[in-house]
């Protein structure tokens, strides 16, 4: 087949048949115009005529000029069409034996629980705005929401009497997730009192501006940097933060991997499994700093103290 042709028919299938999210179509559209014009480059115009070697050959070009994160994605791209290209078209997959290392996976920034709650309490409730914008972090918060669900979130999805919103996550999948308890009043306060203030037209969307539009993701993003520096808090937090600061913080509670994989709306329990990765180095880190065998006057090699 035609690797242009090819291409646009993979595009079609992950858009239109799977359902992925436009940014995440455009962002495997990207690495694989570029693995095209590698392809082109060697005069090579028909899937059939693509090996292992030349797949190889691809990925060791791109070690060399990007980031390990950034040539694991771009494998990822060439092995997702290249697997629809075997599965559709009974192709041969010259990508299935590709092994491409990733890079050393870093651990997310969260906030601690003290920082939520200082976080938290600078807002002025009384005042309509900082209600809406202490209800937006609140609902991101407390129900790990990206900030594109929250921003979008509608009246129908939010029951604030049984405590659950339907979130419409990534590719369209919805996910049922809890409101914790403590978060109600405030929320039920900023639908009661600062939404009909803010309402100009009929709109089904929760959160809504002063002006009764939608709120954006750059309002949210500037709206916390600004509160995080009146709350005294030097860790750089952006609204996805707060998601890993919910993951990380029902980990510690006791939930359990799979419900929280469901509450975030992951596809993948691996992806979920890097907040274990954060309660580990919590536990290594207490017992660096607490344990008697690494203080000052070692208690295990002081013979006066035995």
């Amino acid at each position: 087949m035609n690797i242009r042709n090819a291409l646009k028919n993979y595009l079609v299938q992950i858009s239109v048949n799977e359902g992925l999210s436009l940014r995440t179509v455009r962002s495997y559209e990207e690495d694989l115009k570029q693995y095209m014009e590698y392809l082109e480059s060697l005069d090579i115009h028909d899937t059939g005529e693509i090996s292992q070697d030349i797949v190889e050959d691809y990925m060791v070009s791109q070690r060399s000029r990007k980031k390990g994160t950034s040539v694991a994605r771009m494998a990822a791209s060439v092995r997702s069409f290249h697997q629809y290209l075997s599965f559709m078209f009974d192709e041969k997959d010259p990508s299935q034996n590709v092994e491409v290392h990733r890079g050393e996976k870093k651990l997310p920034v969260f906030c601690t629980t003290e920082e939520i709650d200082k976080l938290m309490s600078v807002f002025d409730d009384h005042d309509p705005k900082q209600l809406l914008d202490h209800a937006i972090l609140e609902m991101i918060y407390t129900c790990g929401l990206r900030i594109s669900e929250a921003i979008s979130l509608t009246l129908n999805r939010v029951d604030l009497e049984t405590g659950q919103v339907r979130v419409l996550g990534k590719g369209n999948k919805e996910r049922i997730v809890p409101i914790a308890q403590g978060s109600l009043p405030l929320l039920k306060n900023y639908l009661s009192v600062v939404r009909p203030l803010y309402l100009k037209t009929k709109t089904n969307l929760f959160f809504i501006n002063r002006f009764g539009r939608k709120i954006t993701a750059k309002y949210v993003e500037e709206m916390l940097h600004k509160s995080c520096l009146e709350a005294g808090i030097n860790k750089s937090i952006t609204p996805h933060k707060l998601r890993h600061s919910y993951a990380t913080h029902l980990l510690q509670g006791g939930a359990d991997l799979r419900s929280i994989q469901e509450m975030l709306g992951h596809s993948d329990i691996q992806t979920t499994e890097i907040y274990t990765h954060v309660q580990n180095r919590q536990v290594f880190d207490s017992y660096e700093k607490y344990h008697p065998g690494n203080t000052e006057g070692d208690l295990f090699n002081d013979k006066e103290k035995v």
